[in-house]
């Protein structure tokens, strides 16, 4: 059941010489551990990227939200993006000064005055939803943009993630344009944006830039800014990074644009790690099981929806070593399956265990399923020292079902 490995910085590079018996001790199980350094080397190469092309690059938080740690990106971001109302609090609360960027499928009207309280960008799914905000949003002084679809999907085997899939609901394609988007309209617009790539190099954003520009050429000139949208995986030792600052430097000079870009794995690739303990070990047939503390259902569920197989200290691919485990977790759940690893000793009762790239998609996304505890979340900080953030106990997991 091998699924894709993300690819990125050796997932434990930073844990070079560090003693993991007493780091294990340390730290409760399971928990989150956040690496301060790894995130700091990520923003340094974004910063670089930005000073090189003029770009402007934006935090995705629905991938990192993990504010404590805002600082140590700061310098290297020009602001956020966001999802909806709380992302968007979110970001002017914890970089406050920094531009903070909003895109939602639909906005709700019982929330929208309050969202042009936090929000600088607006960006609109639809010309329907841009003709019902986007005058309101305007007064307010904000730029606006509409998301695009420029039909020309880039994405391998993924169909979850492929905006550009047909009937998709997201962003605005040439003949709907054609169709709704009036003079009048048009004139509200500030800048457009496409979102279309994930976990995809620079050649697959150059592909959709030639179908942006073949489908909205006509469109551009009269934009004062241009969003890439996520997806850029540019802390991924081998991403083609002259290409992409290619891509940027085309539009930047061809439409007059400023470009933003708006990745969220990338500031966070291989920037966090998930401690674990083996619970039980069984024999189903030929296959070895561990049963672990940690879920993929609850704790890494990107695992179980992307889906991939998280790099793991000490673990090979199956039949690499003498002793190969299918790693579960103890929910009810069938498929609360991490993967299957091969190890040079059998796994016994105990035996804590470490997961790579754990810094996204897992503390924003994990949840309370089957009652399992929300693991606390700590941090390594650059001198080697850690630090518990939060933790968690039966109260997270009861006031969100009832009255407190």
């Amino acid at each position: 059941m091998a699924t894709p490995v993300r690819d990125g910085r050796p997932p434990f590079a930073s844990l070079a010489g560090v003693e993991l018996g007493a780091l294990f001790q340390a730290l409760p199980s399971p928990c989150y551990l956040l690496d301060e350094g790894a995130l700091r080397q990520n923003g340094e190469m974004m910063a670089r990227l930005a000073q090189r092309t003029g770009c402007k690059l934006l935090l995705a938080q629905k991938a990192f939200s993990n504010y404590d740690l805002y600082p140590t990106l700061a310098p290297c971001l020009a602001g956020t993006e966001a999802s909806g109302l709380y992302e968007a609090r979110l970001g002017r609360e914890e970089l406050p000064g920094k531009e903070v960027h909003v895109f939602c499928g639909a906005y709700r009207e019982d929330e929208f005055d309050r969202l042009l309280t936090y929000a600088d960008h607006i960006v609109f799914n639809s010309p329907r939803q841009l003709a019902r905000f986007g005058p309101r949003a305007k007064a307010a002084g904000k730029s606006l943009g509409l998301r695009i679809n420029p039909e020309c999907s880039t994405q391998e085997g993924h169909a979850i993630y492929d905006p550009c899939a047909p009937g998709s609901r997201l962003g605005t394609t040439r003949s709907q344009w054609d169709a709704q988007m009036t003079p009048e309209l048009v004139s509200l617009l500030d800048g457009l944006h496409f979102h279309t790539l994930c976990e995809q190099d620079s050649d697959a954003l150059e592909v959709t830039l030639q179908a942006v520009e073949a489908r909205f050429g006509d469109v551009l000139p009269r934009m004062s800014w241009l969003n890439f949208g996520g997806g850029h995986h540019i802390t991924r030792p081998g991403y083609d990074l002259p290409r992409l600052e290619g891509c940027i430097r085309h539009a930047r000079e061809r439409w007059g644009v400023e470009v933003y870009l708006e990745p969220g794995e990338a500031w966070a690739l291989n920037a966090g790690y998930l401690r674990a303990t083996v619970l039980d070990v069984l024999q189903n047939g030929e296959t070895g099981i561990a049963i672990l503390d940690a879920s993929a259902a609850c704790h890494m569920p990107d695992v179980l929806e992307m889906p991939y197989r998280p790099p793991l200290l000490g673990g090979g691919e199956p039949g690499e070593g003498p002793y190969t485990y299918r790693l579960g977790g103890p929910t009810c759940l069938a498929g609360d399956v991490i993967g299957d690893y091969s190890f040079s000793a059998p796994l016994e009762e105990g035996d804590s265990l470490l997961f790579g790239d754990m810094a996204i998609y897992t503390t924003c996304k994990n949840n309370t399923f089957n009652g399992m505890p929300l693991p606390a979340i700590w941090v390594r900080r650059e001198d080697g020292g850690l630090e518990e953030l939060v933790s968690f106990g039966y109260h997270d997991f009861k006031g969100r079902l009832g009255r407190r």
